[in-house]
């Protein structure tokens, strides 16, 4: 890894002199935009539409618009002004319980290294930021831009996480959830059984991103073809649950089963109770199923015995 950033954490009269990593990568496999007809790579151009020339890079400023359509033009000089954090410092101003940072705050992850010869402070802050069990809020610059931001330790490493502005997280009030009825206690407890049956610890390495091994495989497959083109795949049909579930109980008993979870024995009365009402639920819907099968049919007899008549006649 090459470090992004180089500082010091400002941790009262302490200065710990750290370097920044990039701490995520995106695996995500990146394509090419070509021309559908002769595969030609597909270039995009800065055009000015005034003079309609090609600009260069180092030639773009940035521009703001405002509502009422007035424009202003800003230069790096412009950008140089505005007060930002130390650049070179990560300054701690206070530390809060870990719990009461929500985690859609959070927005990009950094490892910090320390960069010293002998790394003592660094120690002694991941140390002691694993010891009080609460999280260091600090202020981070990269690239002219300040951060507020979370230092935390993961594996005895400092990690800084950058966090969202308040303002930037968007405020919900959904509609469709007006007026919508509590769940019955029998639903609730049919969840919790439920709930049970899928919980584990957490392993991360358990998990696949299966979208791009599949789209790793195909493309190894076209070039292996040496086509450029991929093979035609058989198509799969979807196999699954009914179209239509009879209720929520019946849908959460369906799960236990297939979870290899049986809600009888131990406190069988609570389990029992939403079993019976799904196999209730479930039998009702048949005769329903029923009743509507025989009611679409008597009309087609009525019909038929009409024209029977008619051509006696």
């Amino acid at each position: 890894m090459r470090s992004i950033w180089k500082g010091s954490i400002a941790f009262g009269l302490v200065n710990v002199p750290v370097k920044v990593y990039t701490a995520t990568e995106d695996h995500d496999i990146r394509f090419h935009q070509v021309h559908a007809k002769d595969g030609g790579r597909i270039k995009y151009d800065r055009v000015c539409s005034v003079c309609g020339q090609s600009i260069p890079y180092t030639d773009i400023d940035k521009a703001y618009e405002s509502p009422d359509g007035d424009k202003v033009v800003l230069t790096d000089e412009d950008f140089a002004k505005l007060p930002v954090a130390e650049k070179h410092e990560i300054p701690v101003l206070q530390f809060v319980p870990s719990e009461q940072i929500d985690p859609i705050l959070f927005d990009k992850s950094y490892y910090l290294e320390p960069d010293s010869s002998t790394p003592k402070a660094y120690v002694l802050l991941a140390t002691t930021l694993e010891e009080i069990e609460r999280t260091a809020l600090v202020y981070f610059t990269l690239r002219q831009k300040t951060r507020l931001a979370a230092l935390r330790v993961r594996d005895g490493v400092l990690v800084l996480q950058t966090l969202l502005w308040p303002d930037e997280v968007r405020s919900v009030d959904f509609e469709s959830l007006d007026g919508v009825a509590q769940p019955k206690p029998q639903e609730i407890k049919m969840a919790e059984t439920l709930v049970d049956a899928m919980s584990d610890d957490f392993d991360p390495d358990q998990f696949t991103d299966e979208y791009q091994i599949e789209l790793k495989r195909l493309l190894d497959e076209a070039i292996a073809s040496g086509t450029g083109k991929v093979p035609e795949q058989p198509e799969l049909v979807p196999t699954g649950m009914d179209a239509e579930v009879v209720d929520l109980v019946a849908a959460l008993q369906r799960s236990l089963e297939a979870s290899g979870r049986r809600t009888a024995g131990g406190d069988g009365a609570a389990k029992a109770e939403p079993k019976k009402a799904a196999k209730k639920a479930a039998a009702k819907s048949s005769k329903s199923a029923a009743k509507s099968t025989a009611a679409k049919k008597a009309p087609a007899k009525k019909t038929a015995k009409k024209t029977a008549t008619r051509k006696g006649a």
